[in-house]
């Protein structure tokens, strides 16, 4: 397949949407359940445990306050059952058609474990709840011909889109740059129909089988009994949950690394996380993974910036977006795929494509761009447009099919029922943002909600009183044919095949692709999380768990728990790294950069200088900022949009000073020679590993923070233009890591 770069025709295409606009309590509070856990998942039945001595609930009462006497209703008995109190043998594995053949309609556990899922929170989404919704286009480049006839794809089609971004655990009051899986959902409002391609910044799950889905958003959501961490993975019932189902090791892997704190949404990669099936015009099929590239490259924020950011700013990632389109710096994606051969084994080099919690490495199967994506619009109300869209995985258009993977299978049910609850009715499809730009002409009537007025008498077929309408159409009206793939003989079982059981070997491959510098960060996210932990078992069990991924990683964790480093239990695989999984040595545009500028209000001399350098900034596709003792209009025809008090340095991807101010009036040390504020925003700037600029006197401040001059991606000289041209050039690289070393082992 051509993966050219974009014809003239997809340029003018790209132009015009560029265009647009408590007595028994323990010595230290917070054990999360009413007995300790065994270092091993208990295999003995017992009754439930009774409540923690401080847990109360509700006198049981009728609706009128009388007393009914009656005992609360609790969890009774040693075994799993059904609502109904058929006990389960299994709950980890759907009932399909053959390990590897497709999910049964006739497995009552798992639409009833989905189903009670689904409606367990009204109205806020149960997961994905934060989000932020914005509009826009996306161009084909026309050559995915060879493997897809979807239109959308065509060469210079432009396809108005809604894309969604969110993280997943958080409540909708909760903030941005917490440490979680973040979702990118697209949907495309194409010629033949909505297609809704529902992905994650992350192209790997915690789970295989979508029958786990319930278990581990329990496990990540907040403890049930308090309430708390709200938006956080830092807890016993999340490590417990993954450190016993070892599947979930890749994914938390990820999750551990700086993907999980992304510098921006605009800075995000995005994945389909499955594999899907292609048909092109002839109806040969091809297996893809759909991936999404950011133009301005992948990035992500440090650890502290996330935290401090959580308090200043728990909007960060929403601003951003917004602020962004709102100044014409318009984010860009190229949407690509990984093409594998339909084999009837479904595998590519050894890696089971369904299986989704495996990537296939880009070095074995690039990914080849096939259009491009631009947001250029925000949404005018948040209820009406992001709050109330409904994405579907089983949103699908002529060319593009699903594939037997089991976590994929309980989506197709479980997205179309989730709606059902958060959107009052089956008719959630004619809210605005979910209406399609194709005609639509369904036999679907009345319900809650219903917008449309239909004519006719006869919504059923076949009939004769509406003239036989709506008819059928054929595979060549562009009617949408599911790929009569062959269905194995199997028996019935609750089973996923042996290609599912390896756990280990792909943490491994994104751990050694990284570089030193990204490693240390996911040895200092796992330290902290396990180290919010209160029960020793769970982090002994996450350590084994390490162990069998990388003895430097488990050694390095163990060591700053205060633990020993257990011994793998198996033996460590070789894998060959992939360049692709590592965010850094690579350089990438810098348009939508913030520069923090900061001056001495009282200095007139030291500001002369400031709106040629505000110019010089904005041309080159960036945001200035000045940061100033007061707000206002200052000398020069200055304007501040920042004071020393509203600040701070997370808000900036480099800072520039213009001078070195003495103490505001407002400042609580005044003894100093340098606003104390703006000696912690040069301090944080630094420790993040920012660019940081000055001329002049402003060097002085750099001094003040401990700063040398001679720092690395520390630029001092005489000529502001000068200053920020070389620190526009280290921002290319995002950080400047190199001033803080690690050590390679």
């Amino acid at each position: 397949m051509d993966s050219t770069k974009p014809t003239r025709v997809v340029r003018e295409a790209l132009e015009r949407a560029v265009g647009k606009v408590a007595d028994s309590a323990p010595a230290i509070p917070g054990a999360p359940a009413g007995a300790p856990p065994a270092l091993d998942e208990p295999t003995e039945p017992r009754e439930p445990l009774p409540p923690k001595p401080d847990q109360g609930a509700p006198e049981t009462r009728t609706a009128t306050g009388a007393e009914t006497g009656a005992p609360g209703r609790e969890q009774q008995g040693a075994f799993l059952t059904t609502s109904t109190g058929t006990r389960l043998r299994d709950t980890d594995h759907s009932l399909k058609a053959g390990a590897r053949g497709p999910t049964l309609l006739q497995d009552h556990h798992l639409r009833e474990k989905i189903t009670h899922f689904d409606h367990e929170r009204i109205p806020e989404r149960v997961v994905h709840a934060r989000g932020a919704g914005v509009h826009g286009v996306f161009v084909g480049y026309g050559n995915a011909e060879q493997v897809c006839k979807s239109a959308f794809l065509r060469e210079g089609e432009s396809t108005p889109v809604f894309v969604r971004f969110s993280t997943v655990v958080g409540s909708r009051g909760s903030a941005d740059t917490v440490r979680d899986t973040r979702g990118f959902a697209t949907k495309f409002y194409t010629s033949e129909g909505n297609f809704d391609l529902v992905g994650n910044n992350i192209p790997v799950f915690f789970i295989q089988d979508g029958i786990k889905f319930p278990d581990i958003i329990h496990a990540a959501k907040p403890h049930p009994d308090r309430e708390i961490p709200q938006a956080q993975s830092a807890h016993d019932t999340f490590w417990d949950f993954v450190s016993l189902h070892t599947e979930a090791t890749h994914h938390v892997l990820w999750s551990m690394s700086d993907r999980a704190v992304p510098r921006s949404y605009r800075t995000m990669e995005g994945f389909g996380v499955h594999t899907f099936r292609l048909v092109n015009a002839e109806g040969a099929t091809s297996l893809v993974k759909f991936h999404w590239k950011p133009r301005l490259g992948v990035h992500s924020l440090a650890w502290e910036e996330a935290q401090l950011l959580s308090g200043f700013d728990p909007d960060f990632h929403r601003r951003d977006l917004f602020d962004a389109i709102e100044s014409g710096a318009f984010p860009q994606w190229e949407l690509g795929i990984q093409v594998f051969p339909d084999t009837p084994e479904q595998t590519f080099e050894g890696i089971d494509l369904l299986d989704p919690t495996k990537i296939v490495p880009e070095e074995l199967a690039p990914v080849q761009p096939v259009g491009v994506l631009t947001l250029n619009r925000n949404t005018t109300n948040y209820f009406a447009e992001t709050e109330q869209v409904a994405f579907h995985v089983g949103h699908l258009v002529p060319g593009i099919d699903v594939t037997d993977d089991p976590l994929l299978h309980a989506r197709l049910f479980s997205y179309i029922d989730t709606q059902l609850s958060r959107l009052g009715g089956p008719n959630f499809n004619q809210i605005p943002v979910n209406r399609p730009h194709a005609p639509v002409n369904d036999m679907l009537r009345d319900g809650a909600h219903q917008h449309a007025v239909h004519s006719g008498i006869a919504p059923y077929k076949p009939n004769s009183l509406d003239g036989g309408c709506p008819f059928h159409a054929g595979a060549d009206m562009g009617a949408y044919v599911e790929v009569a793939a062959p269905v194995a003989a199997a028996v019935k079982e609750r089973k996923s095949p042996a290609s599912f059981d390896d756990h280990f070997s792909q943490p491994r491959l994104f751990y050694r692709s990284l570089e030193p510098v990204e490693r240390e960060h996911i040895i200092r996210a796992f330290t902290f999380e396990l180290g919010k932990c209160y029960e020793q078992a769970i982090k002994e069990r996450q350590l084994q768990v390490l162990a069998n991924v990388d003895t430097e990683l488990c050694a390095a964790v163990a060591e700053g728990l205060g633990l020993p480093a257990p011994e793998p239990t198996r033996a460590l695989p070789e894998v060959t790294p992939s360049a692709a999984l590592s965010q850094l040595g690579k350089r990438w545009p810098t348009d939508g950069r913030v520069i923090g500028i900061v001056v001495d209000a009282m200095d007139p001399a030291g500001l002369d200088g400031v709106p040629a350098l505000q110019q010089a900034i904005t041309e080159a596709g960036m945001t200035p900022l000045v940061i100033a003792a007061r707000g206002g209009t200052l000398p020069s025809e200055v304007t501040a949009q920042r004071t020393f008090l509203t600040a701070r340095s997370v808000e900036y991807d480099a800072l520039l000073l213009a001078a070195a101010p003495p103490p505001a009036p407002d400042a609580v040390v005044r003894r100093a020679a340098v606003d104390p504020r703006v000696v912690v925003m040069l301090q944080e700037a630094y420790r993040h590993a920012k660019a940081i600029g000055a001329w002049g006197t402003a060097a002085t401040a750099l001094t003040e923070a401990g700063i040398g001059l001679d720092e690395l991606g520390v630029v001092v000289g005489t000529d502001p233009a000068e200053v920020f041209t070389q620190v526009r050039d280290l921002l290319a690289n995002h950080r400047v890591w190199e001033r803080f070393p690690v050590p390679t082992t």
